[in-house]
């Protein structure tokens, strides 16, 4: 049932899924110094108090990666699923 076709389409569709996710976190992992450098007035704001940028930092980062590791987790298993559809599909109509 798993031919090599059905593994490297899957394992290439995976790859493009593993590299979006790990996108998203370099992006708010990197942003926040960013944001920090280009506007550190904004930064410095004060929201409940705390410090926008400690604020972002200490709470919001947890679920920033809860959030990309449940897309990947769920998309993972949909493309998976997806694949095995497919070549029941292939296979019932051959």
């Amino acid at each position: 049932m798993h031919s090599e076709e059905f593994l490297h389409l899957l394992m290439r569709r995976q790859l493009k899924l593993s590299v979006a996710c790990a996108a998203a976190f370099l992006v708010g992992l990197i942003g926040l110094p960013l944001l920090n450098y280009f506007a550190p007035a904004l930064m410095a704001t004060r929201v409940a108090g705390f410090t926008l940028s400690w604020l972002l930092l200490g709470v919001m980062c947890f679920p920033l990666v809860w959030i990309v590791s449940y897309f990947f987790i769920r998309r993972s298993i949909w493309l998976e699923e997806d694949e095995v559809r497919a070549v029941r599909e292939n296979h019932q109509g051959n």
